[in-house]
């Protein structure tokens, strides 16, 4: 394989949701893409999105060193090189549990996935990045608006959410010298299953139960690729998509 001329994606979170429509949106496109996740069959469904596609599907759990290595080596073996990582994977965690009830386990659930799972995966994407030849590559975090503006009952999420901004900064910092771009993605209300609450109501700042509206999760993983496709001698540091009349801008 001439590796130089293949693009080639790790992507997290990949069986269903945002990362199955930005897995799928790079497949349609060209892209070699590793797909991860905690279900083979989700992730083999989202490869069958795109029969012709190079999908690779891993199962991963991401808070997990070992499956973590495991992915990596998976997809350099099948395709050569990695030259972007979408790290996806998340959970919000138990909702609407107000802080003081909160069991540890749950915090902890969250913290494992949302957080130390993203840096297991840019972990081993940079050293990966940083060995081959050509040197460098791309890592995309998937941010949330709530890495600027919490809601209520959301402790957990919010928390690493925030962290997430501080170890994009870190490691897009530490990728210059290895031609390692680094940027994040902080997404509003896109139409998911995640998301799916959103219509029939979902708590407010000011105690009220109201409905939100969403946008087309296509939208989110066309401005993925765009990030993901520029030259790595520019980034896009920090982008907002999100639904435009949803609750953001002072949160009403």
């Amino acid at each position: 394989m001439d590796t130089k001329n293949v693009k080639t994606a790790v992507v997290t979170g990949a069986g269903s949701g945002i990362g199955r429509a930005v897995a799928v949106e790079l497949l349609r496109t060209g892209w070699s893409v590793a797909l991860a996740g905690r279900r083979t069959e989700t992730l083999e469904e989202t490869a069958a999105l795109v029969p012709e596609g190079a999908g690779l599907a891993v199962r991963t759990d991401v808070s997990r060193p070992d499956d973590v290595a495991a992915l990596f080596a998976a997809a350099v073996e099948r395709f050569g090189r990695v030259d972007l990582l979408f790290n996806n994977a998340g959970t919000f965690g138990p909702g609407g549990v107000p802080v003081e009830e909160l069991p540890y386990d749950a915090w902890r659930h969250v913290v494992d996935t949302n957080l130390n799972g993203a840096f297991l995966c840019a972990q081993a994407a940079y050293r990966q990045m940083k060995e081959q030849d050509p040197q460098g590559g791309r890592i995309i975090n998937n941010g949330s608006i709530s890495a600027h503006t919490p809601r209520p009952h959301s402790v957990a999420y919010t928390a690493t959410k925030h962290a997430l901004t501080g170890l994009t900064k870190s490691l897009s910092l530490d990728g210059r010298p290895y031609g390692i771009a680094v940027g994040q993605i902080d997404i509003g209300n896109a139409a998911t299953d995640m998301t799916a609450r959103m219509g029939t109501g979902a708590l407010q700042a000011n105690g009220e139960v109201a409905p939100e509206p969403v946008m087309d999760v296509a939208d989110v993983a066309r401005t993925v690729r765009h990030m993901a496709e520029l030259p790595l001698g520019a980034n896009v540091q920090f982008a907002t998509v999100l639904a435009t009349a949803m609750p953001y801008v002072g949160r009403g």
